[in-house]
């Protein structure tokens, strides 16, 4: 009898038993599935209706549409909900557990539900049924719940739910639960009952203008005279029985829909002074003060103007408005009444619309009052030294716009010094005036320059480029006349060439520099007026500064090796404040009176910097530098030879490829120079004395000749990691991390170039290219680790290069002088060559952009808002 039990018993009931758990779970996901597929509708009602009355809303809005609202919102929400009755079906056991047994392999729980059909009574059928029933046991002990599908992409294609859930969270992060309860007050007997208990009451508000950065004013709390700018918003709300209350105001100057005075609300603008009055139980009377919004004012300063030496334009000015300026615009306009029309000005000029520049605003702080300083380079400009009116105007939030008195000045620009200079400047203005003056340019040009003196144009470019501008020119009017883009492009070439005759080398900045000095003596000796020698002693600043920036440049250019600069024992080093501070002392002498000693110290002046070197760096180096500068040879002469090695692939499938003509034939066999040939002889392409293209030259070679030259390039590789060995070997002791990086890091490069040889002796070319770029980035990282290493020798404290070297001007962590001679503190530009103002507002922009990523760290997030508060 047991064995027949036994026999009979069905294998899926033990296995249920251990499945109790994942089963429950998959019929509670079930369950849950089928609730929001029915009920979505419901929920997503309920939670826009909770949005809509924590934020508000229904205060805004009149009593009969938030009724009606509220009425259709019960009704959508009562037919959802009959409608999702209908729709859902609580879910049965069996369908929990057929979809249970759906995520399972081979389904065995249905497998072990089955009963065998055949072979009931063989022996071996029934073994095997009973294998097949133990395997599908073992799957079905494996089962774990299945999660629903609670996705409703199919019944939501628009997403509402989604749009109801922001709004929900909108409302509980920036609303209020109690903001609901307001409704309650609508209901007729309900909310206004303890109001009509205890008789008729009311509330207001005055909510001033955004941009003038006034609080809101609560009209309970308020005195009986009110001061409130023009075009507040004022609010008022009755409470109580309809009538008890109402207003009487005279401060709106309103003339329709108006409404009746007994309103439950009332909301207006304050746009006169006046007086405001609830009549009723409880009510007060304002007398209304509206303050008007003032327009803002601009003015423009002669103090502080000025033209630096390139021709860049400084011109201050003061600006204020009440509750701050937003923005201005300066425009010169042209004065055609004060332009002298002789020579190229005499036609009548083209149509040009006036200059408008945007004025510089402060970009933190309050812009009540304030003083800025319009900067702008207008050399260019066709009315360049011509008369302008300068009309500045500023505007505030509201529109209303302050206008400066109207200047009348010359536009400023660059001045030109040099005859020739000035006179290409002038055509360039006389042509841009008018087209109808290129027959005169050209005639002007040719002119000056027909048979040229040695001392007329600086250089032979100079000359060359002038006549190709006049050839180009006689053509252009020639043919159909100058267009606009012709005329502009001519223009621009005579702006180049009149910078090139004015400027030139350091030659021509010293001449300049010494007719400065002559014009400042000479005024001295004839006790010129103090505006004159103030002028003149600007121009010679101008003229040193530019004679130190030539003298640098040229130093740069040269770099002279340390052997052939003066030692340091007989050589006074002096930094360009020094010689701001005597030039300083000059004007000072000058303005006592002394000018006897100012022409003695003018004279000092002149000699030395007639005599003066320009230096970079110490006189000597440290094993660390001489280290660093082998190391960036043996990184040349490696791109060198990695260049070679890839001209002689690109030869290989190319024979007859003019080797040598690519890219100027820079690098080609390791060498530094251009033009240098296959066989290493100099040669400069199709030159005077170089093979023509086509015929047989340098870059065609016999097979013997490539393997001669493969040859030759696996021996100076070779050579090459030797020396990198020598090198390595005679590096300074470097402690730390990045001294142990660097060792490393031209260990690698050392095998990478025995790799490279190797591959070159075996003629395979493109692993040898990729050794050598491997050896090539491992020495850039061996050479950075290697500066690393140093700067922590020189400032073991941390602080990066800030300090300098011994010996050297230390500057500050920002990098710049702290301070040079007698002052203290640095007259360096922070911005050289740029628009401040402009690149202010970039990092500005930046800054917020950056604040408002939420997924910043907090610490970031912090450090940025503490860059955009305003003191």
């Amino acid at each position: 009898m047991v064995r027949r039990m036994a026999k009979t018993q069905n294998p899926l009931t033990p296995v249920l038993a251990r499945l109790r758990r994942p089963l429950s779970l998959t019929w509670a996901g079930l369950i849950a599935e089928r609730l929001v597929r029915a009920f979505w509708p419901v929920w997503s009602l309920l939670a826009a209706g909770a949005a809509m009355l924590m934020l508000g809303l229904q205060d805004m809005a009149p009593v009969e549409v938030v009724w009606s609202a509220l009425m259709l919102g019960g009704l959508a929400v009562l037919a959802f909900a009959l409608q999702g009755a209908r729709r859902f079906r609580f879910p049965r056991r069996s369908e929990a557990l057929a979809r249970l047994d759906e995520a399972l392999p081979g389904r065995p729980l249905a497998a072990l539900a089955d009963e065998q059909a055949i072979g009931a009574t063989d022996p071996g059928s029934q073994a095997l049924w009973r294998a097949h029933l133990a395997r599908m046991a073992v799957r079905a002990a494996e089962a774990k719940a299945v999660e629903p599908d609670l996705k409703l992409s199919r019944q939501d294609p628009f997403g509402l739910r989604y749009i109801a859930l922001l709004g929900l969270v909108v409302a509980l992060l920036f609303g209020s639960v109690w903001r609901a309860g307001s409704v309650a007050q609508m209901v007729p007997g309900g909310g206004n009952g303890a109001a009509l208990a205890s008789g008729p009451t009311w509330e207001g508000w005055v909510e001033p203008p955004a941009y003038t950065g006034l609080p809101s004013l609560y009209l309970n709390d308020q005195d009986e005279t009110l001061r409130a700018p023009v075009g507040s918003r004022i609010t008022l709300r009755f409470y109580g029985e309809v009538g008890a209350l109402s207003l009487a105001e005279t401060v709106s100057q309103r003339t329709e829909n108006i409404g009746a005075a007994t309103d439950a609300e009332h909301r207006f603008e304050l746009r006169q002074s006046g007086e405001m009055r609830i009549d009723g139980p409880g009510g007060r009377a304002w007398q209304v003060e509206a303050t008007p919004d003032m327009a803002p004012m601009v003015s423009l300063s002669q103090e502080g103007a000025k033209t630096a030496f390139d021709g860049q334009m400084s011109q201050p000015f003061q600006a204020s408005d009440d509750y701050g300026v937003t923005g201005g615009r300066a425009v010169f306009a042209l004065d055609l009444a004060q332009v002298d029309r002789r020579y190229g000005l005499a036609v009548a000029p083209e149509p040009r619309a006036p200059i408008e520049l945007d004025l510089p605003m402060p970009i933190a702080g309050d812009r009540a009052e304030f003083g800025e300083t319009l900067i702008e380079n207008l050399s260019e400009h066709p009315w360049a030294h011509l008369p302008v009116v300068l009309d500045v105007r500023v505007e505030d939030a509201i529109g209303q716009q302050g206008m400066a008195e109207p200047m009348q000045m010359t536009l400023p620009a660059r001045r030109f010094f040099n005859p020739l200079a000035a006179a290409v400047i002038e055509q360039r203005r006389d042509l841009l005036w008018s087209r109808e003056n290129a027959p005169r340019v050209a005639q002007v040009l040719r002119a000056v320059s027909y048979k040229p003196g040695p001392s007329l144009f600086r250089s032979e470019a100079a000359y060359l480029r002038m006549r190709v501008i006049l050839r180009r020119l006689e053509v252009m009017t020639a043919s159909d006349g100058l267009d606009g883009d012709e005329r502009d492009e001519i223009a621009q070439a005579l702006w180049d060439l009149g910078v090139l005759l004015e400027d030139g080398d350091v030659g021509d900045a010293l001449e300049r520099m010494r007719a400065a000095q002559e014009r400042l003596s000479e005024a001295m000796k004839n006790d010129a007026s103090e505006e004159e020698i103030a002028r003149l002693m600007q121009e010679l600043r101008d003229a040193t500064q530019d004679y130190l920036r030539q003298k640098m440049q040229q130093a740069q250019r040269e770099n002279p090796e340390q052997g052939d600069q003066q030692s340091a024992e007989n050589t006074m080093q002096m930094t360009q404040q020094d010689l701001q501070d005597m030039m300083d002392r000059i004007q000072e002498l000058m303005e006592q009176g002394r000018m006897a000693e100012a022409q003695q110290a003018l004279e000092e002046f002149q000699q030395m910097m007639e005599n003066m070197q320009v230096t970079q760096g110490q006189t000597g180096q440290s094993p660390g530098q001489e280290a660093m500068e082998g190391l960036a040879d043996t990184l040349r002469e490696q791109q060198g030879l990695s260049d070679q090695a890839f001209r002689d692939l690109q030869e290989q499938f190319n024979p007859g490829a003019q080797s040598g003509q690519s890219q100027g034939n820079e690098g080609r066999n390791g060498g530094q120079g251009r033009g240098q040939s296959h066989d290493g002889q100099q040669g400069q392409g199709g030159g005077e004395g170089g093979e023509q293209p086509g015929q047989q030259g340098e870059g065609q070679q016999d097979q013997a000749d490539e393997q001669d030259q493969a040859g030759s390039l696996a021996e100076r590789q070779e050579a090459l990691r030797q020396e990198l060995e020598r090198q390595s070997q005679g590096l300074p002791q470097l402690g730390g991390e990045a001294g142990d990086a660097a060792r490393e890091a031209l260990g690698r490069a050392g095998r990478a170039m025995e790799g490279a040889e190797e591959a070159l002796r075996n003629d395979d070319l493109a692993d040898a290219i990729d050794n050598q770029a491997e050896a090539m980035d491992a020495l850039r990282e061996g050479m950075r680790n290697m500066d690393e290493a140093m700067a922590e020798q020189r400032n073991p404290g941390g602080q990066g290069e800030a300090f300098g070297e011994a010996g050297k001007q230390q500057s500050d962590p920002l990098g710049r002088n702290p301070g040079q001679g007698r002052q203290a503190g640095t007259q360096d530009d922070l911005l050289q060559g740029e628009d401040v103002y402009r690149r202010a507002r970039e990092l500005l922009d930046e800054i917020r952009r950056r604040s408002g990523e939420g997924a910043r760290p907090d610490v970031e997030l912090e450090y940025l808002k503490r860059l955009l508060e305003r003191f």
